[in-house]
This record gives structure tokens, C-alpha cells and sequence, in this order.
């Protein structure tokens, strides 16, 4: 198995992977270049003669069976030459989706490609919901390694080159216990940095003539905004939706994501509530395209929230950053099973820590020793320390962290954990 993700979500896809006892490679993009340079990686990567199906992340499909039946029906026409794509069968005029036209069927069971068609208004998705003779564009591919490098030298050489430059000499290495069996490969920074950003729709698709599709009849949502979010749990006599802690009184049309407190919306209508650890959204249910608008504001008054989420994963565990304010910080931390974070120290803060779950193996100075739940101890400044998990269950603990300067960690050993804006320990 293969997984094209950005840099920093490297240990977040790799502990995903963990769990659901998958191995294989994580490709990781050094900045953001959109699909057809993600796939064009994942292309360069693979043998020749592998066949690579491309399927977006974020993807709700609840019959995984008939994805897998409807997939397997697309080999013919790949090993034919042909890039195929999986169109959804619509079941009503939406305007969030782009839109495949079938045109004649092939010998292979396949429909040639006829157009793309870009994300239509309202008329004219009702339109093409009444011709009969289109899909939604899911966005998933299917392709032979060797034609999609084809296809790529054809339409977007300049891409095709930028990626073969990137990863001609990748660097690879393995998260350790962190995921066994899976591997991370780094594509040359400069080279992909220097690769054109397009979507493998406009780049390749559009363009090259050998493009087929079949369509998916099963249940499908790209999830790609909160109203395809709310759309799946269950509505009640008011059409209100509620994940979590959610209240709804003289509401109606209304979604609330609450999973972490009670959220309450009172005489509501038409209106998205998120509720996330990181920030609240509240928003009319029309809007719900325009919320990467709002991240381009939010980015453009430096605000935290768009770049970092307050829970982070790491290849030892994760931390969740609770409080901070004027020299002083407090984090839970968890931290696997014969997991360690590095050896350090810190110039301007101590530290205090208190566990709530499992046994902890703390260094501190010349001494090594071991702490229970309910147990803590003190790390005061410029003292060499490390956090380490001897037990077969997850290690949870609470970190309060006071001084004049709570930023990064200076590291004392091989391993160092100073990759995070402001790592824990």
C-alpha cells in the first residue's frame, strides 16, 4: 500500500496505518502541488506494470464490498491502456460536485469519457440530473503505472519532470516501533518545490483521449464540506442533525458537532455549529463551501488555530497543549507502549509531572526510576531528563510547564524530539 500525504502529517498516517495493521509506503510531499503531482509520485514509485488505484482521503463509503466489485471491474480497461476514472451515480441536482458525461460503452464494459463538466449552478446541475447520461466525478482513479507516466508526458511534462527530479534520489527511512512494516519516503525539497501545482483533472484528464468510466451505485459522499458531514447522521422531525454533546431547541435545519462539551442551539435555522478544541465555526448551511475562505483569513492574521492543531501526533505518542498563558504551559501527554520521547534539557523552564494512567520510567539527572498512577515528580531547570513507557498500556500523564521560556527542547542525545513547534518534556 501506498500513502502520498504532506510531510507534516507523516506520524498521524503512520499511527493510522498501525491501527488498522497495514503496512507499506508513506510518500511524503515536502509542500502542497495538488493531485496530479501527488500521483505522478506515486507513479515514478511503483513498477511499470503495477496497477495503482487513486483514492482521495476523505471519502465516506459505508459498502466497501461493492466499492472493492465496482474497482475490480475497471482492471480491463487499465490494462488496456486506458486512465480509468469512477463516476457516483447522482441522486440529486448538486452543485458541490463536478460531473462526468458517458459517452460510447466499450468492449471492455467500460463508457468512453465524453466531457468533464465543471461544478454547475443550481439550473444547470438540474439540467444534467434530467439528461440521464452523467456521473458525479468522484475522483478516483484507476491507471496502469506505466500509462499515467504516459499520460503525464503528454499533457504535463513540466510536472512529470519536476517529480522524476524529486524523487531520481528520495530518502528513505522507517518510523521504527512507531509503525512496523511501513516505510516514510522524502522526495528532493527543491525539486518538488519547484513542481507546478494543478489537479490531475485539468492537468492530464481533460486532455488525453484514453480516459473510461464506470459508475459506483453504492452510497457515496466526498465529505467534502460540513454540510456532507451533517448529511450523514440521522435528522429528526426538525431536520436538525447532532453529533455528540448537541442540544437543538425550536431549531430547525440546524447541525451541531459537539464531541467534546454540550453545545446548545436555541431558536436556529439553516446553520452549521462546530465545536472542535481548536476552534468554533458558525455558519449559514449555504456557506459551507466558502469555509476555506474563512482558513485564508484566519492564515492571514497569523492566527495558530489555521496551522496547528492543539492535539498532535508524534511517533512516540501524541500531546494536546490544555492551557497556557504568561510562563506557564500545561499539556496532556500520551505515549505508546515502549515508546520513549528523546533525552533533553531545558535553559528557562522546569517542569512537573503527574501520572494519571500507567507507569511512567523517568531519567532525571544520574537517577532512573519508575511512577505509578497518582504519583509526580519535579524536573527543575537545566536538568538532563527523559520520559519513557515501560508498560504494555498507554501512558498518560499531565505536564505543567513554568519558566520564562516554554519554546523549543535542546536535545542531549541521537534522537531528539524538536520537530514540533513546542515539543512536550
Amino acid at each position: 500500500m501506498v500513502t502520498v500525504a504532506a510531510e507534516e502529517h507523516r506520524f498521524l498516517v503512520a499511527d493510522n496505518l498501525r491501527l488498522a495493521r497495514l503496512q507499506g509506503t508513506v510518500i511524503l510531499e515536502p509542500v502542497a502541488r495538488n493531485t496530479a503531482a501527488a500521483m505522478a509520485l506515486a507513479a515514478l514509485h511503483a513498477a511499470p506494470e503495477e496497477f495503482l488505484l487513486f483514492c482521495p482521503a476523505d471519502h465516506h463509503i459505508p459498502d466497501a464490498a461493492a466499492f472493492a466489485r465496482t474497482m475490480k471491474e475497471g482492471l480491463t480497461a487499465a490494462a488496456n491502456g486506458m486512465l480509468v476514472t469512477f463516476g457516483v451515480v447522482p441522486s440529486f441536482p448538486s452543485t458541490a460536485y463536478g460531473y462526468i458525461r458517458q459517452g460510447a460503452l466499450r468492449a471492455d464494459g467500460s463508457m468512453q469519457v465524453a466531457q468533464f463538466i465543471e461544478k454547475p449552478d443550481a439550473a444547470r446541475a438540474q439540467q444534467l440530473l434530467l439528461q440521464g447520461d452523467v456521473l458525479w466525478n468522484a475522483g478516483i482513479f484507476l491507471a496502469q503505472a506505466r500509462f499515467l507516466v504516459e499520460a503525464l508526458e503528454q499533457h504535463a511534462p513540466d510536472i512529470l519532470q519536476s517529480c522524476r527530479q524529486a524523487m531520481a534520489a528520495p530518502r528513505t527511512e522507517a518510523p521504527g516501533s512507531a509503525a512496523p512494516g511501513v516505510s516514510f519516503v522524502r522526495p528532493e525539497r527543491a525539486a518538488f518545490e519547484a513542481c507546478r501545482s494543478q489537479s490531475i483533472d485539468y492537468a492530464v484528464m481533460e486532455k488525453h483521449a484514453d480516459v473510461a468510466v464506470l459508475p459506483f451505485r453504492g452510497q457515496w459522499s466526498d465529505v467534502g464540506s460540513w454540510n456532507a458531514v451533517a448529511d450523514l447522521a440521522p435528522a429528526d422531525a426538525q431536520d436538525n442533525r447532532i453529533q455528540g454533546q448537541g442540544w437543538a431547541h425550536k431549531a430547525n435545519n440546524t447541525f451541531i458537532h459537539a464531541p467534546h462539551r454540550p453545545v446548545v442551539a436555541l431558536g436556529t435555522h439553516d446553520l452549521l455549529i462546530i465545536d472542535t478544541p481548536d476552534a468554533v465555526l458558525v455558519a449559514q448551511r449555504d456557506c459551507a463551501e466558502q469555509v476555506k475562505d474563512v482558513v485564508a483569513l484566519l492564515e492571514q492574521g497569523n492566527a495558530a488555530q489555521a496551522a496547528f492543531h492543539r492535539k498532535v501526533v508524534r511517533p512516540w505518542g501524541w500531546y494536546d497543549s490544555v492551557d497556557a498563558g504568561e510562563r506557564f504551559q500545561v499539556k496532556r501527554i500520551g505515549v505508546k507502549p515502549g515508546a520513549s520521547l528523546s533525552l533533553q534539557k531545558h535553559h528557562h523552564r522546569a517542569e512537573h509531572w503527574v501520572v494519571v494512567r500507567g507507569t511512567a520510567e523517568v531519567t532525571r539527572g544520574s537517577e532512573t526510576f519508575l511512577l505509578s498512577e497518582n504519583e509526580s515528580t519535579y524536573i527543575p531547570i537545566g536538568e538532563v531528563h527523559r520520559l519513557r513507557n515501560p508498560g504494555k498500556m498507554e501512558l498518560e500523564m499531565i505536564e505543567v510547564q513554568s519558566g520564562a521560556y516554554l519554546g523549543r527542547t535542546t536535545s542531549c542525545g541521537s534522537r531528539t524530539a524538536t520537530a514540533d513547534p513546542e515539543p512536550p518534556g
